[in-house]
């Protein structure tokens, strides 16, 4: 029976990744400088452990003459050594002597097939223009990634949103979002302008609603609508998950025009699997393939402008292109958050669901960021928005994003409970807020505090006055003159609560 061979470096660099960077290079690195062949290989762990602490400790100032010695070592006979070395270089933030050494290298030395899948993997981090030179000479993923990260610096890329696309024959666009606020995006596309024009609503389930265009339109054009998540025009549908009839899709001359004409740059998109995981086997897969196919659309997982989503689809699965926006222009509104804060979509369609009296004073009894008051702010006939928050943070947070929305109207915040804002009866026409759910922070007695909403909704809402709030509870409020109107199961990320409408009546 053979025993386990011990792997000497590997048990040397766990040693020494403990130590401290003055420690290694005081004391460890003369030591193997000065030490025989046979003992530095068998030292050859200090080599990795020198990349990973100087990366998370080593002084700058340093930096010059460390990548000096690991450049050094790209020349030792052992080749576990050199590996270490190609490996260690981007950690330290490599520059371009470093590329220049490990391309020499790779020149000169012809190395077997095994050191130059390292020198590979050292230049995808570091590569540049010169190894772009060399890209012959290389795997076609370092050429892929070293590519894109030139395009990265060269050529930034963004998506133009006024370009105008012109239909193709079939084209569907996914808009996505939490599940529940389908129904509120339909209603959206068919009561706004200029959608409701120019694209036709189809089908629908939980989370999607699909649609196609009627003519030419722009993607400003969708962006006019706030209840969905995300948009995907759709490339194809396939059984299940293959790389080769992904990349195909990818590359088809529909999805090649669509990315043409709509990004400006360098064409850089990201394979994203949402509801499988991490697939990073299939990506690289998928990445080579394509690049194969189209070397000018570039896998990149970088800030690229564009996400390649693979989404299960009535029992097949959908390839959609996505446009990445950061931040999405509907919202750039949100300079500052608080923990958790709510989903803008949400607040948008709970805005909708509140409608529009023409004169609405607006209260939201737990502001946090204050995205419901601005979207309800958005859609007009509102005299004043009132906010109130336990949080002074949140309040400053609240009034900061209201000013950056560019919204002119009254507007009052207040510093504390809900139920001391001293508000007077029959003064409010609107309530509009997504209440703590005692899921970060917990909450004492969550169903007295809804029991509390109730109860002081009925006294300041005006006659006729509403009522709307995500509800974690199946609370009814006491008074009857709170009428449910309407209540819709939603998720809030993770977990289910009740969308709801109440109605204050005379009686």
């Amino acid at each position: 029976m053979k025993t386990a061979r011990p792997n000497a470096a590997k048990d040397s660099y766990k040693q020494l990744r403990c130590f401290s960077w003055e420690q290694l290079w005081v004391e460890h690195v003369p030591a193997f400088n000065g030490a025989t062949p046979p003992s530095e290989a068998r030292n050859a762990g200090l080599v990795r452990a020198v990349g990973v602490v100087f990366s998370e400790s080593g002084r700058r100032s340093q930096k010059d003459e460390v990548a000096a010695w690991l450049r050094s070592l790209l020349q030792d006979p052992d080749e576990k050594i050199r590996r270490y070395a190609m490996a260690a270089l981007p950690k330290i933030g490599a520059e371009s002597a470093d590329e220049e050494a490990l391309i020499n290298l790779l020149r000169k030395a012809n190395p077997p097939e095994r050191e130059k899948k390292f020198l590979a993997r050292a230049l995808d981090k570091i590569g540049g223009k010169a190894t772009l030179e060399i890209a012959d000479e290389l795997p076609g993923q370092t050429a892929l990634k070293v590519k894109a990260s030139v395009a990265r610096e060269e050529s930034p890329s963004e998506i133009r949103v006024d370009q105008v696309v012109d239909v193709f024959s079939g084209l569907r666009i996914h808009l996505r979002g939490r599940r529940g606020l389908e129904g509120f995006v339909r209603k959206e596309l068919e009561s706004t302008m200029p959608a409701r024009r120019l694209f036709r609503v189809g089908s629908s389930q939980p989370g999607l609603v699909e649609i196609a265009p009627l003519g030419p339109f722009r993607l400003s054009d969708l962006l006019t609508l706030r209840c969905f998540g995300t948009l995907g025009f759709v490339l194809g549908a396939i059984p299940k998950p293959d790389s080769a009839e992904i990349a195909s899709l990818i590359t088809a001359p529909p999805a090649r025009a669509l990315l043409q004409k709509l990004t400006k740059g360098a064409i850089r998109y990201r394979l994203e699997f949402p509801s499988l995981g991490h697939q990073r086997g299939l990506v690289r897969d998928i990445a080579n393939r394509a690049y194969a196919l189209c070397p000018d659309l570039l896998n990149d997982a970088r800030s690229a402008p564009w996400a390649v989503e693979i989404h299960p689809h009535r029992g097949r699965f959908t390839v959609e292109l996505r446009p990445r926006f950061s931040p999405d222009p509907r919202f750039a509104y949100r300079r500052l958050d608080v923990p958790a804060a709510s989903h803008p979509p949400l607040a948008a369609c709970m805005a909708r669901l509140a409608g529009n009296s023409g004169h609405d004073v607006v209260w939201d009894p737990f502001c946090g960021s204050g995205l419901e008051l601005i979207e309800r702010g958005f859609l007009g006939g509102v005299r004043k928005l009132l906010g109130s928050d336990r949080s002074a943070a949140a309040i400053n947070v609240a009034e900061c994003n209201l000013a950056a929305s560019g919204l002119r109207m009254a507007s009052e915040f207040f510093h504390g409970d809900f139920r001391n804002t001293n508000l007077a009866p029959s003064s409010i026409s609107q309530i509009i807020s997504n209440p703590p759910m005692g899921r970060r922070v917990p909450i004492p007695d969550l169903e007295g505090l809804i029991h509390d909403l109730f109860d002081i909704a009925a006294r300041v809402l005006q006659p006729g006055g509403v009522l709307v709030f995500a509800n974690p509870l199946s609370s009814r409020p006491s008074d009857a003159r709170l009428k449910l109107d309407t209540t819709q199961r939603i998720d809030l990320g993770g977990f289910d609560v009740h969308l709801e409408k109440f109605i204050k009546t005379n009686r």
